[in-house]
């Protein structure tokens, strides 16, 4: 049986076309790079995204839930090795994903909508007092494999 909180997550599921643009990492200004994202649920505890951009193999982010906390996680790899531990919010206000590492603080800010999930991810290096913009990340529901 699905956790409840967890079918609130159902607007995700399913495949999508992605954008990443007006990154400062990409050369010329202007420059975006296309892909694609499935969701998809793992049994009933889980909700698993992946992705490729621009012909990469991309990240993936398993998406679970802490009832004792009230709150959402997810769990971010890539194929650089990375591992990352977000806390995550989804309601009506939007999709947040937010880390606050030794490294670096990262967040992901996102309003979904039933077609199109339009988002930022931004970081900062003085523990959350200034944030910059990374990239744009425009998701557009599509009913094609990836």
């Amino acid at each position: 049986m699905r956790n409840p909180s967890l079918e609130k997550l159902d607007p995700l599921v399913g495949r999508w076309t992605l954008t990443l643009s007006d990154a400062w990492f990409l050369e010329p200004p202007g420059t975006e790079v296309q892909g694609w994202a499935v969701f998809e649920w793992v049994g009933d505890a889980f909700i698993l995204m992946r992705c490729e951009i621009g012909g990469e193999s991309g990240y993936e982010l398993a998406i679970g839930r802490s009832d004792a906390r009230d709150a959402y996680a997810a769990f971010y790899h890539d194929d650089r090795g990375v591992s990352r531990l977000f806390q995550m919010t989804f309601d009506e206000a939007g999709w947040t994903l937010t880390r606050e590492d030794p490294d670096f603080h990262q967040r992901f800010l996102a309003d979904v909508q039933e077609d199109a999930i339009e988002g930022r991810w931004e970081a900062s290096d003085d523990e959350g007092r200034t944030w910059r913009k990374d990239f744009d990340l425009t998701l557009l529901r599509s009913s094609e494999q990836p």
